[in-house]
């Protein structure tokens, strides 16, 4: 470390002209500066892809920049690994909590610890009562984290960090999974930590949570700090402007003339992984022949969405209803025969299996039947000529149809997944994030495909974090925020303003 006399005794953490670009050329963050004061709670506001969670990373050591410097109390350092940052005191309390369900919250915090710290459990017991105790919290060291609430396990998450004795603490979107009552006390925490003289970063893509509680608020988007601004000199508006910038419409010329309702999707209620109210009360219906587009920050609900309505994950009351047919809680087996096709966000884990040829995951869904086979025979001429098809048709680049799927470009992957979707003569699409991870000409092959499906009457649902993508393929766009439909927008009367401030949470 080399002492820096420029620094402000008051800045206990500083980061100088940050810069990450990623192997894909995706630069994440471009010259960010930023600072945190003693005692202060900063908010970063930010959608999806802002640069917020890669320059968290940058901090707590999880990923190296390209260039860039970090300081802390006006010291120049090297944070090369998460415990180098723990050395440090900063501490992060992740969104996706870092906890093993099986042991105890003193078990769990006990393998928080440095390694020079004594591993005796009545020690650090009695330490997780003193924390507990020091910021009004109640939480038993003996219990199992898997019979804990969301919110209980968060406190554990929280004082993790604090017997790690960290003087710098980092939320990222800590209030993604909690109920109103249960953010109302996590803000009373945070406040009495900052009385303590902690230092706290707060993550998130809530505006009124950003006013409510913070001292200083920074806008990050596109990898680059906008504006630091303090609540009292900004406003909803203001903030929802900065978060999403000048996006202006851009469509993709065509008449719109939808036809009957193919999904009808009523007062849908779905839970998440830790049993929270994940959508809540959503009703929509997608038409033959339109595009209906679902904006939102992720983890709004969305996720959940797409698994309820593909099997994926059990409805806990409501309807889904596909051409007068009940496939509510059905198996995607069903679903898929139903004819109902998906694109997922996740290419590899839920849209090939990459050890396999070409041609076998063009037939993954309907391998089992004729004419592909027959009392469990394959009929390899038949498949290969189907496969032969399809890349000709949609433009897979492939040295022919029995290369493992793992050899082939993201591009060509999803084009793949879609002409495997639509080969099986579905009436709605659902794409989740289709281009995430594609380059400009692939994204643009993409969306044409898309608009063209949309012409000859197949429905679709287009669930996207990147806005322009919404705006540009859609009928109508639905935005989600906090597991619900809050407005509805048509094609032909987007209000920018109106869009960014409902998927932000403004009034």
């Amino acid at each position: 470390m080399t002492n820096s006399s420029s620094f402000s005794n008051n800045i206990v953490l500083c980061v100088k002209d940050i810069k990450k670009v990623y192997p894909n050329g995706v630069v994440a963050n471009d010259g960010v500066s930023f600072s945190l004061l003693k005692g202060e709670i900063h908010s970063i506001l930010g959608e999806n892809g802002a640069g917020k969670t890669t320059l968290i990373k940058i901090i707590t050591g999880c990923i190296t920049p390209d260039s860039g410097e970090i300081y802390v109390h006006g010291n120049r350092v090297n944070i090369n690994s998460p415990m180098d940052a723990i050395n440090l005191k900063i501490g992060v309390i992740h969104q996706h909590f870092t906890l093993i369900p099986s042991l105890t919250v003193a078990e769990n915090i006990a393998l928080s610890l440095p390694l020079n710290f004594s591993l005796d459990l009545e020690n650090i017991k009695k330490k997780i009562r003193d924390i507990a105790k020091s910021i009004n919290l109640e939480i038993n060291p003996d219990a199992k984290i898997e019979e804990l609430s969301v919110g209980l396990r968060q406190r554990v998450e929280i004082i993790k960090i604090l017997c790690q004795d960290a003087e710098i603490l980092i939320f990222d979107e800590p209030t993604s999974v909690l109920t109103p009552l249960e953010v109302k006390k996590l803000f009373s925490m945070i406040r009495e930590l900052k009385s303590r003289g902690k230092s706290i970063i707060l993550i998130t893509h809530k505006v009124k949570e950003a006013l409510s509680i913070s001292d200083r608020i920074t806008i990050m988007r596109r990898g680059r700090i906008i504006k630091t601004l303090t609540p009292s000199e900004t406003n909803e508006d203001e903030l929802a402007f900065l978060i999403v910038g000048d996006v202006r419409p851009s469509f993709i010329a065509r008449e719109s003339n939808p036809g009957e309702p193919l999904l009808i999707v009523k007062n849908l209620k779905v839970l998440g992984d830790r049993k929270e109210i994940a959508v809540n009360g959503v009703s929509f219906f997608i038409r033959s022949g339109e595009i209906v587009g679902i904006a939102g920050v992720a983890g709004n609900g969305q996720k959940e969405l797409v698994e309820a309505l593909t099997g994926l994950r059990r409805v806990e009351s409501g309807s889904i209803i596909f051409k007068g047919m009940d496939l509510t809680n059905k198996s995607p087996r069903f679903i898929i025969r139903s004819g109902i096709a998906y694109i997922p966000e996740d290419r590899i884990r839920r849209g090939v299996i990459p050890n396999l040829s070409v041609a076998e995951n063009l037939i993954l869904k309907s391998f089992d039947s004729p004419p592909y086979s027959r009392s469990m025979i394959m009929n390899r001429n038949i498949i290969e000529s189907f496969a032969q098809n399809l890349i000709n048709i949609f433009g897979i680049v492939t040295p022919n149809s029995q290369i493992a799927v793992r050899n082939l470009s993201g591009g060509n992957i999803q084009k793949l997944i879609v002409a495997r979707e639509l080969s099986n003569h579905a009436n709605v699409l659902i794409a989740e994030n289709p281009s995430a991870g594609l380059d400009v000409r692939s994204t643009e092959t993409l969306h044409q495909m898309l608009s063209d499906l949309r012409s000859k009457g197949i429905g679709i649902l287009l669930i996207s974090a990147d806005l322009d993508e919404i705006l540009k393929l859609s009928d109508r766009v639905l935005i989600m925020f906090n597991g619900r439909i809050v407005g509805e927008l048509d094609r032909n009367n987007i209000d920018m303003n109106k869009v960014a401030k409902l998927m932000l949470g403004a009034t």
